[in-house]
């Protein structure tokens, strides 16, 4: 996790101070990190209640932006079947785009050294612990936003920080044409779909993105699917 934690710091950061800035009580700002433990569901949130938005449509906002989480939790689903109840919850709790990236590799190392028992068992380790270290640099970051918001100059502008560091993050995972593919076409359909109501353009994104990967995997590896 510590190559996610400089670029998700100042993510956290950023929506702590969106959320301070807002015209919402401080404390309510900074819980809706907790609560929702997602940053553009939280930005949307504190954006839609700072503009007197009823409650059924910020929730209805939310649950759409967070419905890729239904993609992770599918992914992860197989993996977490022996697991006890209370590590199940804590799991799918800690569940986001970077503790799943985080936890895939772990998985896929597991794999890789036979899937035994104990090799599983680490993988579980390694998801759980990377997840626990992002969430709290999550809530902190975002804490010392909403405190230290109204301190800020008015010019100073974090938010591109965030693109470019998600921007490198998903480069350097980019190993194949396959993902290269898949990206393409995130970004592509994401950016048509930004004027789509509920911010279903990003769900609408990663399915389009899903499918692609999906049909381009070819049944087994050829020398052509490398860079």
């Amino acid at each position: 996790m510590a190559t996610w934690l400089p670029g998700m710091a100042t993510y956290g950061l950023v929506v702590g101070v969106a959320a301070g800035k807002a015209d919402v009580p401080a404390l309510a700002g900074w819980l809706s990190g907790p609560l929702l433990y997602s940053g553009g569901a939280q930005v949307a949130a504190v954006g839609l209640f700072d503009a007197g938005a009823a409650g059924l449509v910020v929730v209805a906002t939310v649950l759409a932006i967070n419905a890729r989480l239904i993609v992770y939790s599918a992914a992860s689903g197989a993996r977490w079947r022996n697991t006890p109840r209370w590590w199940r919850a804590l799991a799918c709790y800690l569940l986001v785009d970077p503790s799943f990236a985080v936890g895939a590799d772990g998985y896929a190392r597991a794999d890789a050294a036979g899937g035994d028992a104990r090799a599983m068992a680490e993988a579980h380790d390694h998801y759980l612990g990377a997840a626990v270290v992002l969430c709290f640099t999550w809530l902190l970051a975002s804490g010392i936003g909403v405190l230290t918001a109204d301190a800020l100059p008015a010019g100073l502008e974090l938010a591109f920080v965030v693109p470019l560091f998600l921007l490198g993050e998903t480069q350097r995972r980019v190993t194949d044409r396959v993902a290269l593919r898949a990206v393409l076409v995130t970004v592509a359909v994401a950016i048509v779909g930004r004027a789509l109501p509920l911010h279903l353009g990003v769900l609408t994104a990663i399915v389009a993105g899903l499918t692609v990967a999906a049909l381009s995997l070819p049944s087994t590896p050829t020398p052509e699917d490398q860079p």
